[in-house]
């Protein structure tokens, strides 16, 4: 760290997006900066419970956290993936799964050889059946991944759902006993330099003023540094995304907890279940121009699967992204930087990879414009896919019981998702990035779960005889089915782990 100097960071905004930023840049540039973060009591916090995608796991660890501590102190539990119901017609149910089809090894993907069979007219299970992920999850069952990538049960990973009114005070301990300072307050004044644009300071509501050389934006929709003070433009994605509300409402857990979240597709939107070790946590994102307030309240009154623990309450919220997350000295990080629905839980993975773009890109001594594009790229690039995958959903249906899911059927979509959708229909081909959250697995997992099976497939999967492919298969399913039958049961293992934690 010689001859560098050390920045004086500011982050506005507490929340899950302000303390994961603040406990990872304590954690990891302790001698890059000095940071401080500024947050109200009396502004609420979205929580309303969280699920996560597996990279959450990195984040921990790199945080020095124990795994069995974090489950323990956030009521968390397990998650494989995520079950959607009702999306491609009702009665439909399939899930996401975080793992492979087959063993996830092989020139050709195993879905290659399942459409094979297939169009030749063999009688071959679902999907999802050679998929260890979903059956482990089918079964309501959990076990770490093997260590041996020979073993079946080293074919999947695995994220957490939690208590997101738990996880930011857990990081708040973490980040100040690392040296963050806060301050409570509401930031009144943000105050710039005339010449540059720079953010120099900000102002509090008890005048104290605090100044800065980079400054962190987690203020949330209001997007308080960036989107008012900076005014960097919002691109507004509601015309492929049109849910714009959300009401929450957790309930007693009187059905399974499950390893995984549920996504059940209701007449203007969807419904989650996210079941966690104290409580379930139910939401009914809907689109306002399809559905009234009272209406969906109603809903997801009528369908929670316990007694309430709280009256419904409402959120709400445009999809899109800022044109930029990285303006200046103003970096936006979480809701402040964009939103999109949390259909395939990705606002924490959206939070982690802003964090992480920012520690590699982190300035010496002065912003450098290419470190400040290069991390607008990235982050433009993940909130894009994610984007297609996400509409994905919706426009892969044959629902057309209510104006809602006509509209999105029927819908334009972007160029680079329809160009996905043609490439998969025609020979089962999914596009490969080197960059990005979803990978082979999770797009072939809705394309086929919602009614899009390839009319192809790569040739390569024709040098098996059909016999010989058909006996792999079904020993395949074999293996599988006698694995996760040895697994325990989700809850059970739960309250092993976390007894392990208490006993510690």
């Amino acid at each position: 760290m010689l001859g560098r100097q050390s920045l004086r960071v500011v982050v506005v905004g507490g929340g899950t997006s302000g303390w994961m930023t603040a406990a990872a840049i304590a954690r990891l540039l302790p001698a890059r900066c000095s940071l401080h973060l500024i947050e109200s009591e009396a502004i609420g916090v979205i929580g309303v419970g969280e699920a996560t995608l597996p990279h959450i796991r990195g984040f921990i660890e790199k945080l020095g956290i124990r795994e069995a501590d974090f489950m323990a102190w956030t009521r968390g539990t397990f998650k494989l993936g995520i079950e959607f119901r009702n999306w491609g017609k009702i009665g439909d149910s399939y899930v996401h799964p975080f793992g492979t089809f087959g063993r996830g090894k092989g020139e050709v993907d195993f879905h290659h050889y399942w459409t094979r069979l297939r169009r030749a007219g063999a009688d071959v299970p679902p999907l999802e059946a050679f998929s260890y992920a979903c059956m482990l999850a089918r079964a309501n069952r959990f076990d770490v991944p093997a260590a041996d990538p020979a073993q079946i049960a080293s074919t999947y990973g695995y994220a957490y759902q939690f208590d997101a009114l738990l996880f930011a005070p857990y990081l708040r301990s973490i980040a100040e006993g690392l040296g963050a300072v806060r301050s409570e307050g509401k930031v009144v004044e943000v105050l710039r330099d005339g010449a540059s644009g720079d953010i120099t300071a900000v102002r509090l509501d008890d005048g104290q003023r605090i100044e800065g050389d980079l400054f962190i934006d987690c203020s949330g929709f209001r997007s308080l540094l960036l989107g008012e003070a900076l005014e960097e433009p919002f691109e507004d994605w509601n015309h492929w995304l049109p849910a714009d509300r959300a009401v929450a409402m957790p309930c007693r857990t009187e059905t399974s907890v499950t390893p995984y979240t549920s996504a059940i597709a209701m007449p203007a939107g969807w419904r989650w279940r996210i079941p966690l070790q104290h409580r379930t946590g139910n939401g009914y994102v809907f689109a306002s121009a399809f559905t009234s307030d009272d209406a969906a309240a109603q809903a997801l009154t009528q369908a929670v699967e316990g007694a309430p623990l709280a009256d419904p309450r409402f959120l709400r919220f445009r999809a899109g992204r800022r044109r930029r997350s990285w303006v200046n000295n103003c970096v936006a990080i979480g809701l402040a930087s964009g939103f999109l629905e949390p259909l395939e839980s990705t606002s924490i993975y959206l939070v982690q990879q802003a964090i992480t773009a920012l520690i590699e890109l982190f300035p010496e001594a002065k912003v450098s414009p290419v470190d400040r594009g290069e991390f607008n790229r990235l982050i433009d690039l993940e909130y894009d896919r994610i984007r297609d995958f996400l509409i994905l959903h919706y426009h892969a249906t044959t629902r057309s019981d209510s104006d809602f899911w006509h509209y999105v059927r029927t819908m334009a979509v972007p160029d680079s998702l329809s160009e996905k959708i043609e490439l998969f229909r025609r020979a089962g081909r999914v596009v490969k990035y080197r960059e990005g959250v979803f990978l082979d697995a999770s797009w072939i997992a809705v394309y086929v779960g919602q009614g899009i099976v390839p009319e192809g497939y790569d040739p390569r999967a024709d040098l098996p005889d059909a016999d010989s492919l058909m006996r792999g298969m079904q020993a395949l399913r074999a293996e599988i089915d006698a694995t996760v039958a040895q697994v325990p049961e989700h809850l059970r293992y739960i309250d092993q782990y976390c007894a392990m934690a208490a006993a510690a």
